[in-house]
């Protein structure tokens, strides 16, 4: 089975390397949660309301140093950790990330009060706090896992483009290191724009449970890379110089253009929610449905699509798919088709907490308008 996946070169460890392997993911954690309490951050209010104070909850954000010295520590492989560790003890760092993850959401779960799921195990899975935060709002654990979990799949993807130098030298995909570098650049964007995620889904609506840890520190920094899990171990796959040229150049540019959209969407919208009678980018009026004392903003990304950004996400995942060059392998697509089920159903869920929070009536105004749910002219 593991020789038709082709992955059997993950298994290549001893046991000892097995085990190291296994527990690699707790010492990254425990790192992280040093890294997060100790490296200096600036402090900024967010958009969900403390219900102790009636204010904006203070973060403490300090993700792009945290992600800097990681890539350092990595490339100069300060800890005598070789550079192609990580991805060649995926397997096992995946099993351990997973039995940790599994005793951190317990510990989060049920030490807090029942609330309003009586179910354990449906309290496991979903969460029964929506925040949790400890010394003083220093640590903030829904932004530790977003940093654990960005960092991690840079380094991951980083390391298993080491793993594919290492292995075919002057015969190496580009598309591989490509690959890597649109990771990379997109987790970079992420900690520049560490503030933004503020106003983002995951920290307004979503409760801390196994889905957002797991999620999190283990999906998110690991399983993110499961393309190259089957196509390290494919060459260079041989086309001319002139369609290497179309095929790099081109998915390049598909990348920039999803990047664009769903960076784009997700700024304006944090802009309209600090400045909400500024102008996009300098130009684009902002215009809104008003729903008491809310406001639903209709103009710009979000005059397009009702969850345009969405939209972004896939065409970065088909950039994704296409990087490699062997298209018809499957292990290529397995991205691809997580994130589009991923957003699909998580526009279902965006639809009901807007119909909640603005009213049924104002959000069905607002669908009148705005027709498509994430693809203009198609969805």
């Amino acid at each position: 089975m593991i020789d038709w996946l082709g992955i059997d070169h993950l298994f290549d460890l001893s046991r000892t390397e097995a085990i190291a392997g296994f527990f690699t993911p707790l010492a990254i954690f425990a790192v992280f949660f040093l890294a997060q309490l100790i490296l200096p951050a600036r402090r900024v209010p967010g958009y969900v309301i403390n219900p102790e104070t009636g204010q904006p909850r203070n973060y403490r954000l300090n993700g792009l140093l945290a992600f800097a010295i990681a890539l350092i520590v990595w490339a100069l492989e300060l800890t005598g950790m070789p550079r192609d560790w990580f991805y060649r003890s995926s397997i096992y760092a995946v099993a351990g990330g997973t039995v940790f993850a599994t005793i951190l959401t317990i510990i989060a779960v049920f030490s807090q009060p029942q609330g309003k799921v009586k179910n354990p195990l449906l309290a496991l899975w979903c969460g029964r706090a929506q925040e949790l935060s400890f010394f003083n709002e220093r640590f903030d654990v829904k932004m530790y896992l977003y940093a654990v979990g960005g960092t991690m799949l840079s380094l991951n993807v980083l390391s298993g483009a080491v793993y594919h130098y290492d292995r075919f030298g002057e015969d190496a995909n580009p598309g591989v290191f490509l690959y890597a570098a649109f990771f990379t650049f997109y987790i970079l964007d992420y900690f520049i724009f560490e503030r933004v995620t503020l106003y983002t889904y995951d920290l307004i609506h979503e409760n801390v449970g196994f889905k957002l840890f797991w999620g999190g520190l283990v999906v998110y920094g690991w399983l993110f890379i499961l393309p190259l899990w089957g196509m390290a171990v494919y060459p260079d796959p041989g086309f001319s110089p002139a369609w290497t040229s179309v095929w790099l150049i081109g998915t390049t540019a598909l990348f920039l253009f999803g990047w664009g959209i769903s960076r784009g969407a997700n700024m304006q919208k944090y802009a309209c929610k600090r400045w909400p009678d500024r102008k996009f980018l300098g130009f684009i009026e902002p215009e809104y449905i008003e729903a008491g004392d809310r406001k639903i903003l209709c103009s710009g990304f979000w005059g397009v699509a009702r969850h345009f950004n969405y939209l972004g996400e896939g065409f970065l995942a088909l950039s994704i798919a296409l990087v490699f060059g062997y298209f018809t392998n499957p292990w290529v697509w397995t991205y691809f088709v997580f994130v589009v089920s991923f957003f699909l159903f998580r526009q279902l869920d965006d639809d009901r907490h807007c119909a909640e929070k603005y009213g049924a009536e104002k959000w069905a105004e607002y669908q009148a308008r705005v027709k498509y749910r994430i693809f203009p002219g198609v969805y």
